[in-house]
């Protein structure tokens, strides 16, 4: 550069985007002492270079070059003229080489191929693919083919690239040329293999060979690097045996796959990946026709239907390939009709997102929520539900196949243009990252100078890297949204008069959308639909809006009629309160939270029928935080002193206790309470409802006089235990203290007729599930009086008490009525339940023939001793005696064993190195599992069961409630097999074994 023209350079490259000013200056400078008849580092080239997606980059790829053409005495003199004079040519060039580190190391390699940059046609050239295959079917006949294809592929890509770059190429013409590449690719490897395999085996037998792209290269969708997915189909010829034209054909195959992607001295192509044939890697590579229909039509799963549909011909016999692609064509629209079809479909999605590392989620373009695979799976699912009756929606290509989608009506119109610019430009992104370096990734770079590389690359000019990250989360945003709703909006329109472009699908496509969706009812579906949607009020506006959404989130659960049957009732109930529907519209989570629990089974489901204004609590993830044991019995008291008679007193406790109750199944099913603390909060509700009530038949029985004695509830059983159920009775005992100089015989009485009034006021008909109570664990049990003295215990207990009994009172836990009652009662058993020299060997062996006798006759008759979670092997009652017993034996001189809840001993016995770690942490996993699962089966069916479910549909919402995703049923089932099995075997050894 002269030094007149340097003036104050380095402030204006820096002006211009460079980013090292003083090498870039040096670089300057070198160029023109290269050829010093035709300076190259002119004005416009500075200025051209300052408009590349890198200027330090490009300039750099240009030095190398322009020295790569002195070195080798090629004409640098007429590219330093041709760089001055075409403007065209000088962007091209300079594009590139910001863009792409690799395309500048080919051009420092392959200098020359400037020529092609140079080219006036370039511009305004589009090559057919008959064109591509011909220019790289030149390398055949050359010294060396494999290189020189290798040669030929990057002089065609780097065409391509310089239309990209300058030209403004759309990306779907950008990626169909770039399949027509590696189509003419594959077909000049296969042409190379032959000649060399013949060549070195003349005698052997000849074959048809076809070689069918699959994924993006079938699609006509490729990208700058990518694997080239293919199937191998081949024949004998007319009259040969088969067996020696496959072994041809498989050596041929292979050695076409080798040549492609080989690393030589001129470097590779791709790799050519043939997994997606029948059988993957482990069937043989290359089939006939008959072996691969055969395959399909027996063994083959929904995905391989689904890969099916970018099936496309591109190499070798073409008769063959066309024979192919119309055949299993025929299988590709009929998968949607397969059993298990959409539970394939959904389990495909999330192993797509399950097999991406945390780490990459938010910046993986392809896989990640919102990213390629959202559009692409989409638009496959839906061709696959509806391309079954109507043939103008099987493109394999994602945009043609989209614009099909929408001009049938399948997608609506703006639905379609929004999704259709999210596409190309997360497709752009994603070629512009892997033309930096010619590498395959789907990764959106997290450093700055790449990110404004890029930003650059794609157009945003003035803040690169604010601009790009915007736009491509505001596109993902868009995707994920139009991914929800895709499947769902268009239901609407089947059944109500929703103007403008939305999509009207015909009642038939709307029941094959809502089957393959995972509705076992779609015309009780398109009813609620209808019902719902239906009008032009306010309501139905909302409705409208709400249902794509909330038809997506039913379709996640197991049961998504249930659900949508539930929403209808719930809406029907509300949807003229101002709260409900705006609640569900302006939130989010409130709406998808309430979509969960309406699919989830029937227990939430009637809490809420017979109180849908709980449906407000769901607006706020605090408001499902259980309350404190004290604020709810202070509630409960206060509402039943509100109401003079008793029965209208205790159905306010009740309506507390329904509320409460939606309260904490609603915080389990949205996971935000774990196993202890969902038993935790029951018992703190049945507490409240039990202590209010029994002032309630207290003050009953009393009718305005002194109450002549003190009573207090001594919860028993599970309930003792803080390790309720949804569906658990609560087991209790009745003690009471007449006052002093009260008549022992009136005030037995009348506590007697006070604990009979509260179990008849609780056991009344009502709105919520009934609170059962259950007192046969007292003395004498069915036989022995409803309530006892304090004294009457004691004497019970000094004379009759058996072991059975001091173990039932190892759960005792007096928790409601008089306070000082209550502990007169825990210091009258401890020493029963907590014997100071421990249980005898004799009482032990008694012990051990009661659970023996348990196990042998109280299972109830057909169920299976595997997966009663209750009395099964290692299931509850395995647990609990063997905790029990660890209790027995040493709690009179461990104080940290005298606790009425299970694992709470159970840990104390870790803790005082009674019981092996790993052992109580066997005993921990079943105890939970099998506890949550009681619950689970509450949740889903609205009555009690013991045992795992039979019927499918139960089995896989209980194993979803449970934390598994939909489809695992079976390994819910095995894994509680297993879990059982491994405390069935601890028990047997700290139970049994001395």
């Amino acid at each position: 550069m002269a030094e007149a023209r340097m003036g104050s350079w380095e402030g204006r490259l820096v002006r211009l985007g460079f980013a090292d000013p003083q090498r870039a200056g040096v670089m300057l400078e070198q160029l023109d002492l290269l050829e010093p008849h035709s300076p190259l580092a002119t004005e416009q080239l500075i200025t051209s270079l300052s408009e590349s997606a890198d200027p330090d980059l490009a300039l750099l790829g240009l030095c190398g070059m322009a020295e790569a053409l002195h070195r080798h005495q090629y004409d640098l003199a007429a590219f330093a003229r041709t760089l001055e004079m075409d403007d065209g040519f000088r962007r091209r060039l300079v594009y590139v080489l910001g863009a792409s580190e690799a395309l500048g190391r080919h051009l420092g390699v392959h200098p020359r191929h400037w020529y092609d940059l140079a080219d006036p046609a370039l511009a305004g050239s589009r090559p057919s693919v008959e064109d591509v295959a011909a220019k790289l079917a030149t390398a055949v006949d050359a010294k060396h083919p494999v290189d020189a294809l290798r040669v030929e592929y990057r002089r065609l890509l780097l065409r391509l690239a310089a239309r990209d770059l300058a030209e403004g190429l759309l990306v779907d013409e950008v990626a169909a040329v770039l399949a027509d590449l590696a189509a003419g690719a594959l077909e000049t490897a296969l042409r190379i293999a032959r000649n060399q395999f013949f060549a070195a085996h003349p005698g052997a037998a000849d074959c048809r060979l076809a070689i069918i792209a699959m994924g993006k290269c079938g699609g006509r969708e490729l990208n700058y690097v990518s694997d080239v997915d293919v199937l191998f189909v081949a024949e004998p010829l007319e009259g040969e045996p088969e067996a020696p034209a496959l072994k041809t054909a498989t050596q041929l195959a292979a050695a076409t796959m080798q040549i492609c992607s080989a690393h030589t001295g001129e470097g590779t192509l791709w790799p050519v990946d043939a997994a997606l044939r029948p059988e993957g890697k482990s069937g043989p590579l290359v089939r006939t026709l008959d072996s691969h229909l055969a395959y399909y039509q027996r063994w083959a799963k929904t995905w391989e239907f689904q890969a099916l549909l970018k099936a496309r011909p591109v190499a070798g016999d073409a008769k063959l390939g066309q024979e192919y692609s119309e055949r299993t064509g025929q299988l590709v629209w009929s998968a949607a009709d397969r059993e298990g079809f959409v539970d394939d479909v959904q389990a495909m999605r999330r192993r797509v997102i399950d097999h991406i590392p945390a780490a990459d989620v938010d910046r993986q373009l392809k896989l990640g929520p919102g990213g390629l695979r959202d559009v692409e799976f989409a638009v496959q699912l839906l061709q696959l539900v509806h391309g079954r009756s109507d043939e103008a929606v099987r493109s394999g290509t994602t945009l043609v196949a989209l614009e099909q989608l929408t001009t049938t009506g399948y997608v609506g119109r703006t639905d379609g243009a929004v999704l259709a610019d999210a596409y190309r430009f997360l497709r752009s992104m994603e070629h512009r990252i892997q033309l930096y370096r010619l590498r395959r990734t789907h990764q959106v770079p997290d450093d700055d100078a790449d990110l404004r590389r890029l930003g650059r690359s794609l157009g945003f000019t003035k803040n690169p890297v604010t601009d790009l990250v915007a736009a491509w989360k505001k596109h993902a945003l868009e995707v994920r949204r139009l991914h929800e709703k895709l499947f769902y909006r268009p239901l609407l329109a089947a059944v109500a008069r929703i103007p403008g472009g939305e999509v009207r699908l015909t009642p038939e496509a709307a029941k094959q959308r809502l089957t393959a969706l995972g509705y076992a009812d779609p015309s009780s579906a398109l009813r609620h639909i209808e019902a719902l949607s239906e009008g032009v009020t306010r309501r139905s506006s909302i409705q409208k809006a709400l249902l794509p959404a909330m038809l997506g989130w039913f379709a996640e659960s197991p049961d998504p009629d249930a659900g949508l049957l539930a929403f209808r009732t719930i809406s029907d109930a509300l949807g003229s309160t101002p709260w409900y529907l705006r609640q569900l519209r302006d939130e989010g989570a409130s709406a998808e939270r309430l979509a969960h629990l309406l699919a989830s089974g029937r227990y939430a489901v009637d809490l809420l029928q017979r109180a849908p204004e709980a449906t407000a609590m769901l607006a706020d993830e605090r408001e499902l935080v259980p309350r404190t044991a004290d604020a709810l019995l202070t509630e409960m008291s206060a509402a039943a002193r509100r109401q003079e008679a008793p029965e209208a007193a205790v159905a306010a406790i009740r309506a507390v206790r329904r509320r409460e109750l939606f309260r904490v199944a609603a915080a389990d099913l949205s996971g935000l309470l774990d196993v202890e603390t969902v038993g935790t909060t029951l018992t703190t509700i049945a507490v409240g409802t039990l202590s209010s009530a029994l002032e309630v038949a207290r003050r009953t029985v009393a009718k305005g006089q002194p109450e002549p004695t003190k009573m207090a509830i001594i919860a028993m059983g599970r309930f003792g235990g803080h390790e309720l159920s949804y569906g658990s009775d609560a087991d209790v005992m009745f003690v009471h203290q007449p006052n002093p100089g009260a008549d022992e015989k009136a005030a037995t009485d009348f506590a007697t007729q006070a604990a009979t009034e509260l179990r008849r006021l609780l056991a009344l008909p009502g709105s919520d599930p009934a609170v059962a109570i259950d007192a046969d664990l007292r003395p004498e049990g069915r036989q022995g009086p409803l309530v006892r003295t304090l004294a009457s215990y004691e004497s019970y207990y000094a004379r009759w008490s058996a072991v059975w009994e001091a173990q039932a009172l190892l759960r005792a836990d007096p928790l409601c009525g008089d306070a000082d009652l209550c502990q007169a009662f825990r210091e009258l058993i401890d020493p029963l339940r907590y014997p100071a020299d421990g249980v005898s060997e004799r009482d032990v062996m008694e012990i051990r023939r009661i659970k023996a006798r348990v196990d042998a006759e109280r299972l109830p008759r057909g169920a299976d001793p595997a997966t009663h979670t209750k009395l099964g092997r290692g299931g509850l009652a395995d647990i609990e005696w063997t905790v029990q017993l660890l209790q027995l034996r040493e709690a009179h001189r461990v104080p940290t064993l005298r606790t009425t809840r299970t694992l709470g001993a159970l840990n104390a016995g870790v803790e005082a190195g009674l019981v092996d770690p790993t052992e109580a942490e066997t005993l921990r996993t079943a105890w939970e599992m099998a506890t949550r699962i009681r619950s689970a089966i509450m949740l889903v069916r609205g009555r009690p069961s013991d045992s795992l479910p039979r019927d499918p549909r139960d089995l896989a919402a209980v194993a979803h409630i449970c934390g598994y995703p939909p489809g695992e049923s079976s390994r819910f089932s095995d894994d509680y097999l297993r879990i059982t099995r491994h405390a069935y075997n601890t028990v047997s050894r700290l139970f049994w074994d001395d």
